[in-house]
């Protein structure tokens, strides 16, 4: 590969690499505690409506169907919108630990732990003593990660398929021999997670910052000798394509809706209406600049404060030679936002397949700045911030939000009082994804308020979820409805039972 050598500065003062065994110590003792927390914390608060709660109950239908190539947003309705790596991971640890939240959210740790993985590996290739602890710390302390291994969703599967990606191209582009090729072939492997995980999303933020980096740093030539592109896309190829064609045919339409719909009007139709199974989620153009902010808060701070420490003493960098490291991690690392910049439709998770590039540079700016500066307060609170605020959100926020965004507790009064069975739950319009996961999918709905009738005065003691505006609505219903309680904005009322026989005139 190409190398442009770069001049370090002679009167600069030496940079001090080994971190001192107090300070390796309290990183990692920090590490296991933030993992620790999120392990502890994976199963203690409800599954929330819409995502969560929407992921973990098409899992649930995976493994109560035995249908794998098809997950289901309703019993018999395709749920069309992502492809099913990350269904297939929580049917796993379903079948594994059987239907709770824990097991829910325990494959996106695991694909977190991974991302974690592949990214201080690929830091100990840089050979600076400390380099892979703190990214390590970086890494896993910061928001939007943290959250997103203990959060039902699609993108930690997709960050894995992208950082495996970026981490195999690298490694191929400096290694050499058996294991560059490995590395190679894991550059493709990556590309098909990508693509069973979210799409063909995973591939353009995969060759963006890669192909961006050929152009400037790496050489066409030299990449096409390096990488296995004949034999690798092939590879890709069986790995990805054969869901889509099985998807395909068992429902038709599928890959029109997911190639066009999901992936060119969600970005491009702002508060696009074609999704069908969920909200399109409209933000102004530009947003995802704002939201890559707070997802990397406070860590962005200190890293600017790190920046403008080393920049103040004359630091060189880490490595005296330009080998294009530092390009190649700033093109990860702006890939994401810079794809989004126009998007009509995002997500403040888009920015996760980001975060392993931005913890490897604010780790060597870290490493620049020396022991000294890693001791100092602003990188034990940023490293602490969020374990904390995790605990004390579950002892003062989730008790207060969440019968707002969850069923679960309206689902278990319901369980709790009905007598049989056969004594049903019954919502208007749509039940929330959270009721069908608590109720084991055996919820009732009914598409307007009229048909509540048909099940009123059938002889059955039946259970009803309305809002307050539904039941404004149906004043009548308080003469056969007794009210049992209010969980948010659902009203859980059960059912007087049979109307009493008139009594008959007198004589």
């Amino acid at each position: 590969m190409a190398s442009f050598p770069e001049s370090p500065n002679p009167s600069a003062p030496a940079v001090r690499t080994a971190d001192a065994p107090d300070e390796r110590r309290w990183l990692l003792w920090l590490l296991l505690f933030a993992i620790a927390v999120r392990i502890a914390t994976l199963g203690v608060y409800p599954l929330m409506d819409n995502t969560e709660a929407r992921y973990a109950e098409i899992a649930r239908k995976m493994i109560e169907t035995g249908d794998w190539i098809t997950p289901q947003f309703q019993y018999g309705v395709a749920f069309w919108s992502k492809p099913p790596l990350s269904t297939w991971l929580t049917a796993g640890t379903y079948a594994a630990f059987g239907v709770n939240e824990f097991a829910a959210r325990l494959s996106s740790l695991v694909c977190c732990l991974l991302v974690l993985w592949i990214t201080v590996d690929l830091a100990g290739r840089r050979a600076v003593a400390g380099l892979p602890l703190k990214t390590a710390v970086v890494l896993f302390t910061t928001p939007l990660f943290f959250i997103s291994a203990g959060a039902v969703m699609t993108d930690p599967a997709l960050t894995v398929g992208t950082t495996l990606s970026m981490a195999g191209f690298w490694q191929a582009m400096t290694r050499e021999g058996r294991v560059a090729r490995v590395w190679g072939y894991l550059f493709f492997v990556g590309l098909a997670i990508g693509l069973l995980a979210k799409g063909p999303v995973g591939v353009v933020l995969t060759f963006m910052p890669a192909g961006l980096w050929t152009l400037w740093k790496g050489g066409i030539g030299n990449v096409w000798r390096r990488l296995p592109w004949i034999t690798g896309l092939v590879l890709t190829t069986a790995l990805a394509l054969p869901w889509y064609l099985l998807a395909e045919s068992r429902t038709p339409g599928f890959l029109d809706y997911f190639i066009i719909g999901e992936h060119w009007k969600r970005y491009t139709v702002t508060g696009w209406t074609g999704d069908r199974f969920g909200t399109a989620h409209a933000r102004p153009r530009g947003m995802i600049w704002p939201l890559s902010i707070l997802a990397t808060l406070p860590w962005c701070a200190v890293w600017l404060g790190m920046l403008w420490q080393a920049r103040r003493r004359g630091a060189p960098p880490v490595a005296t030679a330009d080998d294009g490291w530092r390009a190649y991690l700033l093109l990860w690392l702006f890939a994401s936002p810079v794809f989004f910049t126009f998007a009509g439709n995002i997500l403040f998770t888009y920015v996760l397949p980001a975060l392993p590039a931005f913890a490897l540079l604010v780790a060597e700016a870290w490493t620049a700045v020396g022991d000294e500066r890693g001791r100092g307060a602003s990188t034990k609170i940023s490293a602490l911030a969020i374990p904390v605020l995790m605990v004390l959100g579950l002892v003062f926020v989730v008790p207060r939000v969440g019968p707002e965004r969850s069923q679960k507790a309206l689902v278990a009064q319901y369980q709790a009082l009905r007598a049989a069975e056969q004594e049903r739950l019954v919502y208007v319009n749509e039940a929330p994804q959270s009721a069908e996961f608590y109720a084991g999918g055996k919820v009732v709905t009914v598409k307007t308020l009229p048909e509540l009738d048909r099940f009123l005065g059938d002889g059955q003691r039946d259970f009803y979820a309305l809002t307050q505006s539904q039941f404004d609505e149906r004043p009548d219903l308080l003469t056969r409805l007794t009210p049992v309680g209010r969980f948010g904005r659902y009203l859980l009322l059960q059912d007087a039972g049979p109307l009493p026989l008139p009594a008959r005139p007198a004589g």
